[in-house]
């Protein structure tokens, strides 16, 4: 079924936002380039793709129902798949054959027999660790799959010990092999309550602690480095009584502070320390990392949350909603409250990434998506971006690749050359939407000539609906 909506958020079911219907299998994409030896391996990427009709006129973007995407790069040739995950909320919503759960499972306008079911849709993230695979979203556990068929193997609590929440955005220690991960709202929508937990190699969870944040946020994302945990809690509001009024569940409220908790890897959380600053937001950290007696973050900060109302229901500024890259500073050894923070690049950007290598190291080279300078005047709050950009933190420079008018990038993943080679040495991969010809590509470039064309491209038959996050799974791994 094609789902159809007259709702304000209409746009969410058409062009390349429109769920794509069919599950594929091919065993060989047309190619033109070379894919290089060297690249072997899986990238996945996840994104909603509704199975029915929205429910209410609510429907958001970020709430349709998880598809897994499969690009397997072997001896330069490509093959796909995709998968729904068939998550609790998939399959009694497929045997039922229409839609039961309200946006973000808003019981105002869910089915009576859907209240208190798991409305997990595992659209958001992949992860691999621990030899197994992941699809991420942060109100509910993670959900595995099988690395190769994309089968659904279910929501994982790692030993009772994930029981109700888990971030979209873990962080990997490249040193230890140990993965940090958080929860915000624990005990439900609305609520102050955090978790950070860290789990080995292994996905065996060896700590897990609950504390308090300022407010209830939904906290998309965090920061770790070699010393430090920090969590940022931003204006975007979560409220189940403000819902059940036909207001949105999650709102900016711009009269709130914007709040970052700092403590000290494998310290109690009653040590944390809390920093804050005026009103803004981030979705997405790049990376963070120590510098002597101060934490440095780089993250794509805009003034409000973008594509988000306020708690009345009334859509905020386009201009402030955009993001930029931004540099936060926090002086560890001073007692203010305050951080700094400076912007970096003035093109209007999304989806930051980095050689995964030096996560929580200081980093030279970061890439991200971003509207081309003859755009960023002109569509500033739009998520559809035209560009991928390379940016130098040595030197400053930034080199920019900008597809054809109408395509629009992926977020990049980048995949080293070798296990030993040098930072940035290697390639970046994008799915491009085809605008004209309605269907996407794969592309890898080498990731220090970003400016110049594709070394590589693999063609699709059809759309990878516009998604959110991707990861790569080297062959062997």
């Amino acid at each position: 079924m094609n789902p159809t909506t007259r709702a304000a958020n209409a746009h969410f079911f058409t062009g390349n936002y429109a769920p794509l219907t069919e599950e594929h299998d091919i065993a060989a994409l047309e190619t033109t380039g070379t894919f290089p030896p060297e690249l072997s391996g899986t990238l996945y990427r996840v994104g909603p793709s509704p199975r029915y009709a929205p429910r209410d006129d609510n429907y958001h973007w970020f709430s349709g129902d998880g598809m897994v995407h499969a690009f397997h790069v072997a001896g330069g040739k490509v093959s796909y798949s995709n998968r729904w995950a068939r998550t609790p909320k998939w399959q009694m919503e497929h045997e039922a054959g229409r839609a039961l759960f309200g946006t973000f499972g808003n019981p105002a306008t869910s089915d009576p027999v859907a209240h208190g079911r798991n409305g997990g849709t595992a659209n958001t993230s992949m992860l691999w660790h621990g030899g197994r695979l992941f699809a991420l979203e942060e109100s509910h556990q993670p959900f595995e799959l099988d690395a190769h068929t994309l089968a659904s193997k279910g929501h994982q609590s790692f030993g009772d010990r994930i029981t109700s929440r888990c971030t979209a955005h873990p962080k990997l220690d490249p040193e230890s092999g140990e993965l940090h991960f958080f929860a915000y709202s624990p005990d439900g929508p609305g609520t102050p309550g955090m978790l950070y937990g860290v789990m080995d190699a292994g996905c065996e969870v060896t700590q897990l602690q609950a504390f308090d944040a300022p407010y209830a946020s939904m906290a998309h994302d965090f920061m770790v480095t070699r010393g430090h945990v920090l969590f940022p809690v931003m204006p975007l509001t979560t409220s189940v009584e403000r819902a059940m009024q036909g207001k949105p569940l999650l709102a900016w409220e711009a009269g709130k502070r914007t709040h970052v908790g700092v403590m000290r890897r494998g310290a109690a959380v009653e040590t944390m320390r809390w920093f804050d600053t005026d009103a803004c937001h981030v979705f997405h950290v790049m990376n963070a990392w120590d510098d002597g007696d101060a934490i440095v973050a780089c993250v794509m900060q805009s003034g409000s949350a973008p594509g988000l109302p306020d708690a009345e229901g009334r859509p905020g500024d386009p201009h402030a909603m955009a993001a930029r890259l931004c540099r936060w500073t926090f002086d560890m050894a001073g007692d203010g409250t305050g951080f700094q923070r400076e912007y970096l690049d003035d093109l209007v950007a999304e989806f930051p990434r980095i050689d995964d290598r030096f996560a929580g190291r200081r980093n030279r080279y970061g890439f991200y998506t971003c509207h081309s300078v003859a755009r960023a005047r002109n569509d500033a709050e739009s998520v559809l971006f035209d560009s991928l950009a390379c940016f130098d933190f040595n030197t400053g420079e930034r080199r920019i690749h900008t597809l054809p008018a109408g395509d629009v990038f992926s977020e990049p993943v980048f995949v080293p050359r070798h296990a030993d080679a040098r930072e940035g040495e290697g390639w970046l991969l994008a799915v491009a939407w085809r605008e004209k010809e309605n269907r996407s590509d794969l592309l890898a470039f080498d990731a220090q000539a970003l400016d110049a064309a594709p070394v590589a491209v693999a063609r699709l038959p059809h759309r990878v609906p516009f998604g959110f996050h991707g990861n790569w799974r080297a062959n062997g791994a």
